[in-house]
């Protein structure tokens, strides 16, 4: 193993509504952290959405040999979980140049790769909501 490989580390980032996660991946043996837990602590529909990713490199790649930890911050809980899913899927996809992988993970599911842009609309001056008008009584 060369010196390069030994100390490969590739940082990649996702984000989802106002939370944001950041990805380091390095050569290992499989195991996944967020902010500083295993994902083995997470709820079970948490774990499931991070181990999609997993999931699909290992049936195409045949086994995971990297080592991740993710930070998030911003956001709510959920928020967070997507966006580490998020950047979990890219540094897996940057690390390995996986063509095959890439295309898997667009099939599966767009936002795997690709950040969902929506973002909570703004209060509109004189309304009580986004969208919500204020109500008159014409009496």
């Amino acid at each position: 193993m060369s010196i390069e490989n030994k100390y490969k580390k590739i940082i990649v980032s996702g984000k989802r509504k106002t939370a944001v996660a950041r990805a380091e991946i390095t050569e290992g043996s499989g195991k996944v952290k967020i902010n500083g837990k295993g994902i083995e602590t997470l709820t079970m529909f948490d774990k499931l959405k991070i181990d999609e990713p997993l999931r699909i490199s290992e049936k195409i790649l045949g086994k995971n040999n990297f080592n991740v930890e993710i930070k998030t911050n911003g956001g709510g809980e959920k928020g967070q979980i997507e966006a580490a899913r998020l950047a979990l899927a890219r540094a897996i996809i940057e690390f390995t140049k996986s063509k095959e992988l890439t295309a898997a993970f667009m099939n599966y599911d767009r936002n795997l790769l690709i950040a969902d842009v929506r973002r909570k609309e703004a209060y509109k001056p004189g309304d009580s909501k986004a969208r919500a008008k204020r109500q008159s009584s014409k009496r």
